[in-house]
């Protein structure tokens, strides 16, 4: 991976963590906990002390079943975010996930640099947003919106689809002017697949590096480890740890996560035994 977000260089296989900060009401992990302003700009600075690389906005769920929120009530979550950790200082690059092309646009006005849309820039409006502002993008794979995403989750070969579908994406923005060198991809683990899907997609990840872009998975607290292990969403983080494992062992650059300390530490050890020399 090489790619300028924002003043940082990220150069090499990483892995790189991207730290989560919700800025809802109603995540499925932490809705509310980051809703106030403050209580969000605490929780970024909290991530970066603990190792994030970047870290990751939003103020709309897309949890299954989530509701849609209005946009102007989606800007008033996050830009007021974004400007106080620039007025800190706040060395980290900044994502804005967001589907809608007046949030990114009022957020990367504010001073974020990255903009990760869980809809793949399927609304023309935001892949011009995107293209004028030769902003980084991710673009990740799902079909429909949170509210009906899971009655989509049929495939024939999983893989294959999502790797079919993600090149159409890559085609559509191209054409909206989005560079492709500004693109990261990521499979959308959770987003239209059960949970057998998910250990699917995180075993036979090493298919989509024929896309020929970054990779971005997020794994973190998600259904399908409470699946196998029945644990509730406080208590995933080891399955969490797991499935980062896997990840960065199948040369996934980049790591959304809520947990980043616990998460740098196993992704660095899951580096070392993919970069250790095979001898005989």
């Amino acid at each position: 991976m090489r790619m300028r977000i924002g003043a940082r260089l990220f150069d090499g296989p990483g892995p790189f963590i991207m730290g989560i900060v919700n800025a809802t009401p109603d995540s499925f992990s932490d809705g509310g906990r980051y809703l106030d302003p403050a209580a969000a700009v605490a929780h970024a600075l909290r991530l970066a002390e603990e190792g994030a690389d970047l870290v990751d906005l939003g103020g709309e769920s897309t949890r299954p079943g989530a509701p849609p929120v209005a946009e102007d009530e989606e800007i008033r979550r996050v830009v007021p975010v974004v400007e106080a950790l620039r007025a800190r200082a706040f060395a980290l690059p900044i994502s804005i996930d967001t589907t809608k092309a007046a949030v990114a646009r009022a957020a990367l006005a504010a001073g974020a640099d990255l903009v990760n849309d869980v809809a793949g820039l399927a609304d023309p409006a935001l892949a011009r947003v995107v293209a004028e502002a030769g902003a980084p993008v991710v673009l990740m794979h799902s079909r429909g919106t949170p509210a009906d995403m899971q009655s989509r989750a049929s495939y024939g070969d999983l893989v294959a689809e999502v790797r079919a579908e993600l090149a159409e994406a890559l085609l559509r923005v191209a054409a909206a002017g989005v560079a492709p060198e500004r693109v990261i991809l990521d499979p959308g683990i959770g987003f239209a697949k059960t949970a057998e899907h998910g250990f699917e997609l995180l075993a036979r990840l090493g298919e989509l590096r024929a896309l020929g872009r970054p990779l971005l998975v997020g794994p973190s607290r998600k259904s399908f480890i409470g699946k196998v292990t029945g644990a509730p969403v406080g208590e995933r983080l080891p399955g969490t740890l797991a499935a980062v494992t896997a990840a960065v062992l199948a040369g996934v650059e980049l790591i959304r996560v809520h947990d980043v300390a616990a998460a740098r530490q196993a992704a660095q050890v899951a580096a070392a035994i993919r970069d250790a020399p095979r001898t005989s």
